[in-house]
């Protein structure tokens, strides 16, 4: 039996960059999905800002095409492009902006929610602009995408410029990574059964990893790639934010805050990597031509057209949390561009069995490992080791044990943005960031970031379709550990 979803209350959901790749691919098929399955009350409305001279036909016409791509269907397409509108506004200049208050201010009793789907350059024009016009009062909320700056100080900037016009509690730093299904069952497999509970130590747990990888190359994006790099473009947020999800301690309850707490506890207690010890804890790559996905493909450079880049498309990082719960046990962090694969992952290996009592001739233990994937076909996996069926001996094997959500429930499994988009309408900012963890993050990001740029070395050229450097192999290899590469 599955949950039935519950409406939300009326809103204005205006999506600054409303023509960017995020907001077509992403935001307005969430919010389709959302208003097919009932959530989102037909008074509310959807608009998109961005430069472009369209109007509202011309942005229904650009909707349309995306929803029809993702499997909609017709007659609730219409309906939903009923909710959509457009307008074109520059945020560093005054046309417009009169026409777009009154609009707004049209629906004075609704949600609102700015969201803000631009280069983050753009943040503070936008926000000040909302401010002058007064539309930062009442149920109004503002989404910030990431990156939140490029380093601490950057990003205090903005928080600074933001925090003048929305209050902390009118602030949603999203992360999508945290409105993934399997990161939701995280907490319920940890806090809602006991058997795994007493076992989330240092006691028990050998060695934790993360892998975010991508088949894809920087493409479009080099641009913006080129100024960001790995580092800040997946581990600050992402993967920092699902290391804490696995590693913090149980809060008191799901309050936003109650989470967010124990989430900035443990970025605060990462341990710190710098010029003394990153060569030893990081590996930072680059990738080259070969072939990805069953075709050749370019190298970065030659994406970037340009011969010279320091840039990293590929980091490994070797982390470790200072506290009674989790020391000495590392988690390594991996994640890249022109993979072999798309998947990522959360992979717990616990230590493996004190004393063996099978004769060797029965085969290897193996280490136990929960296995979390959040994409493709997010699914938990516990593995574990059973006699193999049938006479003729004991012989061990190691399986299993499998939980698809779709094949589990039923049903497709809402993307990301659906949960977090509604969780703002709702006023519930639990899987957000607040601004105390953006600063931890960078806190512990940014001393990396200066001991490569001090070292003078380049990133490891690695060749597109294999795992990255080998010197990523190395930083597990040599702790006698191996990564986890299953692709079942």
């Amino acid at each position: 039996m599955t949950a039935s979803p519950l409406p939300v209350d009326p809103f204005d959901l205006v999506i600054f960059g409303g023509t960017g790749d995020l907001a077509v691919r992403k935001l307005l098929p969430a919010l389709y999905h959302r208003y097919a399955d009932g959530q989102i009350p037909e008074t509310s409305r959807i608009i998109g800002i961005a430069r472009e001279g369209l109007d509202d036909d011309g942005y229904r016409a650009l909707a349309r095409k995306a929803l029809q791509e993702n499997g909609g269907d017709k007659s609730k397409i219409d309906a939903f492009l009923k909710l959509v509108h457009y307008r074109s506004l520059d945020a560093r200049k005054d046309d417009g902006w009169d026409d777009f208050a009154a609009l707004i201010g049209g629906q004075p009793d609704h949600v609102r929610v700015f969201y803000l789907s631009t280069s983050p350059e753009l943040f503070v024009d936008i926000c000040n602009r909302l401010g002058n016009y007064g539309l930062n009062e009442g149920k109004a909320r503002v989404v910030l995408e990431k990156p939140i700056g490029r380093d601490l100080k950057s990003a205090n900037q903005i928080n600074d410029a933001v925090g003048r016009v929305f209050d902390e509690s009118q602030t949603y730093r999203i992360d999508h990574y945290l409105g993934k299904e399997t990161v939701q069952n995280l907490l319920a497999l940890r806090f809602g059964n006991i058997l795994f509970e007493p076992l989330w130590n240092a006691e028990h747990i050998d060695h934790v990893q993360i892998t975010v990888a991508e088949t894809l190359g920087v493409g479009q994006r080099a641009g913006y790639y080129d100024h960001a790099g790995a580092l800040r473009d997946m581990v600050q947020n992402h993967i920092l934010q699902l290391l804490c999800m696995v590693a913090m301690e149980p809060p008191s309850s799901l309050s936003p805050d109650a989470v967010r707490d124990e989430k900035l506890k443990v970025l605060r207690s990462l341990k710190h990597i710098d010029e003394s010890n990153a060569s030893q804890l990081t590996v930072r790559g680059q990738y080259r031509a070969g072939a990805a996905e069953g075709q050749s493909v370019p190298g970065y450079l030659d994406e970037l057209k340009d011969h010279k880049s320091n840039t990293e498309t590929f980091v490994a990082v070797k982390a470790e949390i200072a506290n009674w719960r989790w020391a000495g046990v590392p988690f390594y962090l991996r994640t890249g561009k022109r993979l072999p694969e798309r998947v990522s992952e959360i992979v717990v290996v616990f230590k493996p069995v004190p004393h063996s009592i099978f004769d060797p001739s029965a085969g290897v233990l193996a280490q136990n490992r929960l296995v979390l994937r959040l994409q493709p076909d997010e699914n938990i996996k516990l593995w574990v080791t059973i006699k193999h069926p049938g006479p003729g001996g004991l012989r061990l094997r190691h399986v299993s044990l499998d939980m698809s959500f779709a094949e589990a429930f039923g049903v497709q499994q809402p993307d990301a943005y659906e949960r977090l988009i509604l969780d703002v309408v709702r006023g519930n900012p639990t899987l957000f960031m607040r601004r105390d963890e953006v600063e931890a993050a960078w806190h512990w990001a940014d001393p990396i970031l200066a001991a490569w740029g001090d070292s003078g070395e380049s990133p490891r050229p690695y060749t597109s379709g294999t795992w990255g450097p080998s010197a990523a192999v190395a930083l597990i290899e040599r702790d006698g550990r191996t990564w986890n590469e299953d692709s079942e």
